[in-house]
Protein backbone atom coordinates (compact mmCIF):
# COMPACT_ATOMS: atom_id res chain seq x y z
CA UNK A 1 0.00 0.00 0.00
CA UNK A 2 1.29 3.46 -0.88
CA UNK A 3 2.06 5.84 1.95
CA UNK A 4 0.26 9.15 2.23
CA UNK A 5 2.40 12.17 1.41
CA UNK A 6 3.98 14.20 4.21
CA UNK A 7 1.86 17.20 3.14
CA UNK A 8 -1.35 15.23 3.64
CA UNK A 9 -0.20 13.70 6.92
CA UNK A 10 0.63 17.19 8.23
CA UNK A 11 -3.02 18.28 8.02
CA UNK A 12 -4.85 15.08 9.02
CA UNK A 13 -6.13 14.92 12.61
CA UNK A 14 -7.98 12.36 14.69
CA UNK A 15 -11.65 13.43 14.76
CA UNK A 16 -11.98 12.30 18.40
CA UNK A 17 -8.81 13.59 20.08
CA UNK A 18 -7.69 16.24 17.59
CA UNK A 19 -4.20 14.74 17.65
CA UNK A 20 -1.91 14.16 14.71
CA UNK A 21 -2.04 10.77 13.02
CA UNK A 22 0.77 8.42 12.05
CA UNK A 23 0.78 5.47 9.66
CA UNK A 24 1.20 2.03 11.22
CA UNK A 25 0.71 -1.21 9.29
CA UNK A 26 -1.73 0.32 6.80
CA UNK A 27 -3.74 2.20 9.44
CA UNK A 28 -3.76 5.81 10.58
CA UNK A 29 -3.27 5.85 14.36
CA UNK A 30 -3.86 8.75 16.73
CA UNK A 31 -0.75 9.94 18.53
CA UNK A 32 -2.74 10.75 21.70
CA UNK A 33 -5.01 8.24 23.48
CA UNK A 34 -8.74 8.91 23.80
CA UNK A 35 -10.56 9.20 27.16
CA UNK A 36 -10.42 5.41 27.65
CA UNK A 37 -6.65 5.35 27.11
CA UNK A 38 -6.80 3.74 23.67
CA UNK A 39 -5.03 5.01 20.56
CA UNK A 40 -7.70 5.02 17.85
CA UNK A 41 -7.02 3.50 14.42
CA UNK A 42 -8.60 4.60 11.16
CA UNK A 43 -8.67 2.60 7.95
CA UNK A 44 -7.21 3.60 4.61
CA UNK A 45 -9.61 2.40 1.91
CA UNK A 46 -8.05 2.44 -1.55
CA UNK A 47 -5.59 5.05 -0.26
CA UNK A 48 -8.33 7.29 1.16
CA UNK A 49 -8.36 7.96 4.92
CA UNK A 50 -11.70 7.07 6.52
CA UNK A 51 -11.72 9.45 9.49
CA UNK A 52 -15.18 8.67 10.84
CA UNK A 53 -15.29 8.32 14.62
CA UNK A 54 -17.91 5.50 14.58
CA UNK A 55 -15.62 3.42 12.33
CA UNK A 56 -12.50 3.84 14.47
CA UNK A 57 -11.01 0.73 16.04
CA UNK A 58 -8.78 0.30 19.05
Amino acid sequence: MAKLSADIMAVLRCPVTGSALEEEDGWLVSTVPDASGARLRYALEEGIPVLLAPRATV
